[in-house]
């Protein structure tokens, strides 16, 4: 099964806009057609955000639903190796530490700035769009 890492952005995204290609990324691991990899110094940066209070105004049930959802369906890893590897916003190095100890195939992002680099070990860092290009199309052939 293939295994990702999101990025907070995606999981946000996915939430606001139910049409979107972060909402088919969601979709797909909720019915198990691939697995999130999660720590749980991500799903707690995915509480934090998520109840911010410019986010009040998404369907809170539909929020904790989600959350609860992702944190049923995931494989969860401790990480054991720091990672120190992204200096814009440091914070972040957690969800390449996820990768790296999950040996995730994939970590989505929206926010490309803050992982310039191609892959981060077996990972490949892609975008939501170029994830939805590549790997649906493997999923569904």
């Amino acid at each position: 099964m293939i295994k990702v890492v999101l990025d907070t952005n995606i999981v946000i995204s996915a939430l606001i806009k139910a049409d979107s290609d972060p909402a088919l990324i969601l979709a797909l691991i909720f019915e198990g057609q691939i697995r999130l990899c999660l720590t749980e110094d991500i799903f707690i940066e995915y509480e934090g955000v998520l109840s911010r209070e410019k986010f009040q105004r998404l369907d809170q049930d539909s929020v904790k639903k989600a959350l609860s959802g992702l944190k049923k369906m995931s494989r969860w890893a401790v990480p054991s190796t720091p990672v120190d590897v992204l200096k814009i916003d440091p914070d972040d190095n957690k969800f390449l530490q996820c990768a790296s100890e999950a040996k995730a195939d994939y970590l989505i992002t929206g926010n490309k700035k803050h992982f310039p680099m191609a892959h981060y070990g077996v990972t490949k860092i892609l975008s939501p769009r170029d994830f939805i290009y590549l790997v649906v199309k493997e999923i569904f052939d």
